[in-house]
């Protein structure tokens, strides 16, 4: 009789190195600890925090030390080398903590860097708690708390832009002393107008006006332009935003970098439209963040009172948005099938939606007649069930 345990091994095995790694961050975090204070600094009781990214991340306590250190300590140990010409998760994080660190702590939308070291590859950050995520305020059945927490996230995204609008020289001089390349690159804009004229034509019959393709030109040179540039996280996912007795606080900062602010701004509009787990908002709810928004923002770029102005801005963007997001995932979705409420299919034909309705308040024809089209045209071959359903605090 032969027993099967493969999947206990493999369970072991997993197990094995999981406590490896972290005896491995947190001997990293004490190695920079020591060099940072010029003592021995020692860590207990290491919890490992789950977390998606390359970085082991640990929690730990610190034994009693002479120097003025939190109780706990937050630690991101990231032991795999950065890849030859690709972009290093490591040095992007470490340079956006450095930045944040060197404002005042009511500028500071972050938990505080406290010691880094390249050569270990290691962060230790302040610990925020055991705060609520944005996820689990989303998830949860409270609909006014979720409200509450999503305005603070929209007013600390609005603080972090005002306090990095002129900072992009600064970002950029960190990274080259930390040794990262300075990205160029324009977050895979390139080829875009024909990529997807090409997808919408060839599935879903759909061509594209020369006008709209103009736009999207526009669009395009619009992200590229050094106007309204300011520090962005990149990933705005809700498991990425803790929600605190002091505001809403970013978390992950592995592709941190700077760029123009209505990228991250159109996700008012498109809520967290790179999270595969997206859902829909309540009406008004986008447009009670991008209010939040703004009050912080609007000193720093003083065109933005003007409503107008702002919608058209933000039209622009989230036209954008749509045609990368559209690019993305148009040739990996099962269109033969009804869609569920909460599939990226149903996503994809609300954004759509969206776009149109916006387009046409800003008077934008061309775009907004373009995107029912897109929009009608997805709808019918995911069947009556294509709308997005609602976050849970919203049901």
């Amino acid at each position: 009789m032969t027993v099967d345990t493969s999947s206990a091994g493999d369970a072991g095995v997993r197990a094995e190195a999981g406590e490896l790694a972290v005896a491995a961050a947190v001997a990293a975090g004490e190695a920079v600890l020591t060099r940072r204070f010029g003592s021995a600094i020692t860590l207990v009781s290491p919890e490992h925090l789950s977390g998606s990214g390359p970085a082991t991340v640990v929690r730990a306590r610190v034994v009693s030390s002479s120097f003025a250190l939190p109780r706990t300590l937050v630690v991101k140990h990231y032991p795999d080398p950065p890849e030859p010409g690709r972009v290093d998760p490591f040095a992007q994080e470490a340079v956006s903590y450095q930045l944040f660190t060197a404002l005042a702590p009511d500028e500071r939308m972050c938990p505080e860097l406290l010691a880094h070291d390249g050569g270990h590859r290691v962060l230790v950050i302040e610990d925020l708690g055991r705060a609520p995520t944005l996820q689990d305020k989303l998830a949860a059945r409270d609909s006014r708390a979720a409200e509450r927490a999503l305005l603070s996230w929209a007013r600390s995204l609005g603080r972090l832009h005002a306090s990095t609008a002129s900072r992009e020289a600064d970002f950029n001089a960190l990274l080259r002393r930390l040794g990262g390349p300075v990205r160029t690159d324009n977050d895979g804009l390139s080829g875009l107008v024909d990529d997807v004229e090409e997808l919408l034509s060839e599935l879903l019959d759909v061509p594209v006006p020369e006008a709209v393709r103009e736009r999207v030109g526009e669009a395009v040179a619009q992200a590229r332009s050094a106007a309204f540039r300011a520090f962005s996280p990149v990933e705005l996912a809700p498991e990425n935003n803790l929600v605190t007795g002091s505001g809403v606080r970013f978390l992950d900062f592995e592709r941190g970098r700077v760029r123009t602010a209505l990228v991250d701004a159109s996700c008012l509009r498109l809520p967290f439209v790179s999270d595969p787990r997206a859902m829909a908002l309540p009406a008004g709810m986008s447009e009670a963040m991008i209010a939040a928004w703004r009050a912080e923002i609007v000193d720093v770029w003083p065109s933005f009172a003007d409503d107008v102005e702002l919608a058209r801005q933000l039209t622009v963007s989230e036209m954008l948005q749509v045609w990368q997001v559209t690019r993305d995932l148009l040739p990996h979705l099962d269109l033969s099938r009804h869609a569920t409420p909460v599939s990226r299919e149903a996503a994809l034909v609300t954004w759509w939606r969206e776009l149109a309705r916006h387009a046409g308040y800003s008077r934008m024809t061309e775009v907004a007649e373009h995107s029912t089209r897109v929009a009608a045209a997805l709808a019918a071959r995911l069947g009556p069930h294509a709308d997005l359903a609602f976050y849970p605090a919203f049901r």
